[in-house]
């Protein structure tokens, strides 16, 4: 399976409160913190909700 490294970029502040839960759910806190994923549908639409805050990579 493959596993995605999400990197958040932008800060959370002024975002709309489902922007915020969202990037808390993906574990991220700190702008430039990292976490790695198993690739999936409901982890891509998190992505795509987000898309403008966070930086994804293939690992």
């Amino acid at each position: 399976m493959a596993k995605l490294q999400i990197t958040l970029v932008r800060s959370v502040i002024g975002r709309n409160e489902k922007q915020r839960a969202t990037v808390e759910s993906f574990g991220l806190k700190k702008i430039h913190q990292s976490v790695v994923l198993n690739d999936s549908p409901a982890v891509r639409g998190m992505i795509n909700a987000v898309s403008h805050l966070i930086k994804v990579e293939e690992v």
